[in-house]
């Protein structure tokens, strides 16, 4: 059985916004598993990578942020910490304090560096899903009554901001 591109796009947009497994995608719109896998690889030929989606998608709705957030509060915690352990290891060579102080401090930075290098990939397409919600938002309060025909281009328009920016 043929299944269109509206099947296409329900299947997407649960993998994508949902944060279905694509297994779990199909399952719920009734398409096999392989189709939904070869629309997943055929979008990413065509520029539509439901990863990148995906992953904006978490980011925008600040899954990402929430969990670097956590780490570094996690690391922040074990870093003093460690600190405080040297501070109270009276028998311990000055040198050797200053060598655990400088592993730790070069550790903290290569997190930060990351945490930063993170965010860049999907970074655009975050802020184009953003605005996207935003403006239907607005839409939805200010101008009700032009809701259907944002809603009607709304998935169509999140697919051109994925060949834009994904």
């Amino acid at each position: 059985m043929a299944h269109g591109e509206d099947s296409r796009r329900q299947v997407r947009a649960a993998y994508v916004f949902d944060q279905l497994s694509l297994e779990i995608s199909a399952v719920k719109f009734g398409v096999p598993y392989a189709t939904a896998r070869n629309w997943k690889r055929a979008g990413k030929e065509l520029g539509d990578d439901w990863d990148k989606a995906r992953g904006a998608q978490l980011i925008a709705g600040g899954g990402i942020e929430d969990v670097v957030r956590q780490t570094l509060a996690v690391v922040v915690q074990q870093v003093q910490a460690t600190v405080e352990s040297i501070q109270q290891a009276p028998d311990m060579a000055p040198g050797d304090k200053v060598q655990m102080l400088c592993s730790l401090a070069d550790a903290y930075n290569k997190l930060m560096s990351a945490s930063r290098r993170l965010m860049p990939e999907t970074d655009k397409l975050a802020v184009a899903t953003d605005v996207v919600k935003r403006y239907a938002d607005f839409v939805r309060t200010k101008y009700p009554k032009h809701m259907m025909i944002v809603v009607e281009t709304m998935e169509p328009f999140g697919d051109e901001l994925v060949k834009a920016y994904g």
